[in-house]
């Protein structure tokens, strides 16, 4: 196995073979699709003609004729046929991409795949062993199943926000769109794992993920410990832990650095790297509940401490001891030392934009991180789907153009 994204692969990825159809836009379903993608899968963007495709070509900054760099972050290594589903013969043409594909995946409002004949109940005919994916906000069934739903309002409805954020102020969202990302991660796992069923048993499935679920399974401790204990979580200052100590951001002499004393032998090595080791034999500090029992107590007393170095000089002390890393910008992160060993960083040659850098799939296996072509233009590969999957001629190509059921 290649021990960094950068290296190459005569093998293909995992995924290699498997095509899925995806009708999804903006954030969410193409970040689903980027991973599957990434491990070998043949994706085809479905997008619509009549209304300029996915709406991530048009979000600021840098747009260029509707390819914004938002858009290509979320369809590298993609294929794009432009097709208007509302059309009698652009949803023949869909019926005859689903008899050649594995999988249909959706990111639309819960109760548009129902409606839209993108269900397995509604495609089991044409290919009896399709497995159907749903991403949405807030799943096809329920109240909520027809309201839209983005990253901020889950983090707002699961609680996200009231422990985000210093203690005086007000209720905050994460920087990065978390909840988006680990949906998109939910689809993909729940996708691959209905297509591993369908291929040993021939028969598909419906899989239906939405992003207040998942927001609401990532809880895990939080939900036990307030469903089952008189314990309520808060916002806590320096982005410190709910319960364990220390366990937080330290303002250091030119910075900010983190640091995560999870087990007691952590605890006694930062203490004695700080060079206040009698902290340890202080009964108040014993244990991880004395300490949290006492933390208005010990904090400042720490903090007091790691004033008095830079973020190098405590991190090089840290090192590999005590878990602690800086505070890092951006820009900074992606010059951290071990992010650039690990190939995180990969150039896309774009026809208007030149080169770009982004940021490849985590999972690292032979023959993944290699589908490094751009995001396609709207409906690039429209002619030569329908030419070379689908063995239509030019004359009925330029029909289907002509009558308005692919552009």
């Amino acid at each position: 196995m290649p021990n960094s994204q950068s290296e190459q692969s005569d093998r293909k990825g995992p995924l290699h073979g498997i095509r899925i159809l995806a009708i999804s836009q903006f954030g969410a379903g193409p970040f689903a699709t980027l991973n599957l993608a990434d491990l070998g899968a043949e994706v085809i963007k479905i997008e619509d003609p009549t209304t300029g495709g996915d709406v991530a070509r048009y979000v600021p900054p840098a747009t260029n004729d509707g390819d914004s760099l938002y858009f290509q972050s979320f369809n590298r290594g993609k294929k794009s046929i432009a097709i208007d589903l509302r059309n009698s013969d652009g949803v023949t043409i869909f019926h005859q991409l689903v008899k050649k594909s594995d999988a249909v995946f959706n990111n639309l409002r819960g109760h548009l795949p129902d409606k839209l004949g993108l269900t397995y109940e509604s495609l089991r005919e044409l290919n009896p062993a399709i497995v159907t994916c749903s991403l949405s906000g807030f799943g096809r069934t329920g109240p909520r199943s027809a309201e839209p739903g983005y990253d901020p309002i889950m983090q707002g409805i699961a609680g996200y926000m009231s422990i985000t954020g210093e203690p005086d102020g007000p209720p905050g969202k994460a920087g990065v769109s978390i909840i988006d990302f680990a949906g998109g991660y939910a689809a993909a796992l729940g996708l691959v794992a209905a297509l591993l069923e369908a291929k040993t048993t021939g028969v598909g499935r419906d899989v239906d993920v939405s992003l207040l679920d998942t927001a609401v399974s990532m809880l895990t401790y939080f939900a036990s410990w307030t469903q089952n204990s008189d314990w309520q979580p808060v916002r806590t200052p320096s982005s410190s832990h709910q319960t364990l100590v220390p366990a937080q951001n330290f303002k250091t002499s030119d910075g900010w650095i983190s640091v995560f004393c999870a087990k007691e032998h952590f605890w006694r090595k930062f203490a004695e790297l700080i060079d206040i080791p009698e902290l340890v034999s202080d009964e108040r500090f014993a244990t991880f509940a004395s300490r949290y029992d006492n933390r208005s107590v010990l904090i400042p007393m720490l903090s007091e401490r790691l004033l008095q170095k830079t973020n190098e000089e405590w991190l090089k002390l840290f090192r590999g001891i005590v878990p602690s890393g800086p505070v890092n910008s951006i820009n900074e992160a992606f010059e951290d030392e071990q992010i650039k060993a690990r190939g995180l960083i990969v150039d896309v040659e774009h026809p208007s934009y030149g080169t770009i850098k982004q940021v490849a799939s985590p999972i690292i296996t032979e023959g993944s991180n290699q589908a490094n072509s751009p995001g396609p233009a709207l409906g690039e590969h429209t002619d030569r789907l329908l030419a070379g999957l689908l063995s239509l001629d030019e004359n009925e190509i330029k029909r289907l153009r002509d009558q308005g059921a692919v552009g």
